[in-house]
């Protein structure tokens, strides 16, 4: 039995595969869930939300829209999303959950940076041409916007 055909393919087949071969790399990104109910006294008293929404970012406290950040050039403003929560960090330190909702046509792209923008910032140094990466909210829960 002669097999040199099928081994001259084989030969060819193999290498043209494996360089056609499409590898993909995933990331993760974790997300804590903020726990259950607790002791609410010790727990600072605002919530913050942060919508994704087709026209831009808004900004919520639980009962309504604090801030609206219209999109710029058609990309969301997530520099201007920092600053904001920035200062809501200041004012309330020891906040670390958030709620990011997010309507139905959102490229999942765009969901990640908002993540990103929501987790931490960066903020040049006083003195120096240095950034310091500032933790935000990295407690993240997500929804669906309605």
């Amino acid at each position: 039995m002669d097999i040199t055909t099928f081994l001259n393919l084989m030969v060819v087949l193999i290498p043209f595969l494996l360089i056609s071969a499409v590898f993909t790399r995933l990331t993760v990104i974790e997300l804590n869930i903020p726990s259950g109910p607790g002791n609410a006294a010790d727990k600072p008293q605002i919530t913050v939300e942060v919508i994704i929404r087709e026209q831009g970012l808004e900004i919520g406290n639980g009962r309504g829209v604090i801030a609206n950040l219209p999109k710029i050039d058609n990309e969301y403003d997530v520099q201007k999303l920092s600053e904001y929560l920035l200062k809501i960090k200041k004012n309330y330190p020891d906040k670390t959950d958030a709620t990011i909702l997010v309507e139905l046509d959102i490229a999942y792209d765009y969901m990640v940076m908002v993540m990103d923008a929501v987790r931490f910032t960066e903020v040049n140094q006083e003195d120096s041409t240095e950034t310091e990466r500032i933790v935000l909210f990295p407690d993240m829960s997500l929804g669906e916007a309605s």
